[in-house]
């Protein structure tokens, strides 16, 4: 693997049907063409701790795109936040990105996925063929739709700590699975409402119904948001986990 010093980072901007979209870009230092990786934040959005996990994955060898989803509101920070995100600390944060979370919807969501895989198809930093997906709590839906809406140009996809993947909603993730050709990875949190059992097995039966090559776990004793080390949900045994589990995906994808 290769080590931090190794790679290169720059902010791009990336047009969509919706106005553009600012992104952070990261790849190895020299500039060779790299499996390409699209890279889906959590409600939190970018920030330097998830500029880190791009980091961290490009230094394994690819080439990672972070875009700023709610660019619709404007250039990330949409809202200034913490360098320790504690929601306990401050009641009024989901009041606050609430809201900008259900404003995002499946159709924004896939309209702005073409975009970032075309821009990726067309980046000399990216070699040709398809690409990876992960993401993170809501970017683990945003993961889904993407796999279904674009099955010729997603190869995998991973998801940790996602909430509400098979609600009764019309548009739940999990009824993408008959559109899904991807591989997928969903490590769960064990401890998760946005996710309960019932929704885990829905989940998976979905996956299984429609033929999608899958691995899904539950990270015992892991809360919602284990990978992020910025937030008091952090846990350092389930967050390697999860990065051995993420890169083993992208070397059977790649």
């Amino acid at each position: 693997m290769l080590t931090m010093t190794d790679v290169r980072a720059t902010a791009v901007d990336i047009p969509t049907e919706d106005g553009v979209a600012d992104a952070y870009l990261v790849h190895p230092a020299d500039d060779r063409p790299r499996p390409a990786v699209l890279f889906y934040q959590d409600a939190y959005g970018p920030r330097p701790y998830l500029r880190s996990m791009a980091d961290r994955l490009a230094g394994a060898g690819y080439t990672v795109l972070l875009p700023n989803v709610f660019h619709r509101l404007g250039r990330a920070p949409v809202l200034d936040l913490p360098e320790f995100i504690d929601p306990g600390a401050d009641p009024t944060l989901w009041e606050r990105l609430g809201p900008i979370v259900s404003g995002l919807t499946p159709e924004q969501v896939k309209r702005d996925a073409d975009a970032y895989l075309r821009w990726l198809a067309d980046s000399p930093l990216t070699v040709a063929g398809p690409v990876a997906l992960t993401g993170y709590c809501m970017g683990a839906r945003l993961a889904l739709w993407t796999a279904g809406a674009h099955p010729d140009r997603v190869a995998a996809a991973a998801g940790f700590h996602g909430g509400r993947l098979a609600t009764d909603d019309p548009d739940s993730p999990h009824l993408e699975a008959p559109r899904i050709t991807a591989e997928l990875y969903f490590g769960h949190a064990d401890d998760d409402p946005s996710l309960p059992p019932e929704q885990i097995a829905r989940f998976a039966d979905a996956l299984t119904a429609a033929g999608v090559r899958h691995t899904c776990e539950v990270y015992a004793g892991a809360r919602h948001g284990y990978t992020q080390a910025d937030t008091p949900a952090y846990d350092r045994d389930a967050d390697e986990r999860h990065w051995a589990a993420l890169l083993d995906l992208l070397k059977r994808a790649f």
